[in-house]
């Protein structure tokens, strides 16, 4: 499965944010509502569904001791969660605290996993890199 395109959202009261509709029936079938959410060392939230989560963990557990920090940042962090009944996932005060998450949102669906910025946050992080120069990896890349 992949997941793309964006999605403006807002976090209710409680910290929950709603899946849209057009990912709930992919995350139902692939991981039956389960999902991981960690730290992204570009400050923004990763929402993985469990699958891959687990995947993505053996990795960075493999890792070797110096990168012992980030495996704090990736493991240290994450916090399994479940799609309720309303559609909703929770998420927790410390992750939406560390990646400035209050209330609008933006969901974005990156392949294998989502990531869930601050509006305002990914608004500022789009628009530098689109300021910036193209990598090379990208300079012979045909559209």
């Amino acid at each position: 499965m992949v997941f793309q395109g964006a999605s403006n959202l807002a976090l209710d009261a409680k910290g929950r944010l709603s899946v849209p509709a057009r990912h709930r029936e992919v995350l139902q079938l692939l991981c039956q509502g389960r999902l991981t959410v960690t730290k992204h060392p570009d400050g923004c939230l990763m929402l993985f569904p469990r699958p891959t989560w687990e995947v993505f963990r053996d990795k960075v557990a493999g890792l070797p001791m110096s990168a012992a920090g980030w495996k704090r940042v990736f493991l240290g962090n994450a916090m399994d969660v479940e799609i309720d009944s309303a559609a909703r996932v929770l998420i927790s005060p410390e992750l939406r605290e560390s990646a400035g998450l209050d209330k609008d949102v933006v969901l974005l669906g990156m392949g294998s996993h989502f990531e869930l910025w601050d509006r305002k946050a990914h608004a500022a992080q789009e628009a530098e890199v689109l300021a910036g120069p193209m990598p090379e990896s990208l300079k012979d890349f045909s559209f």
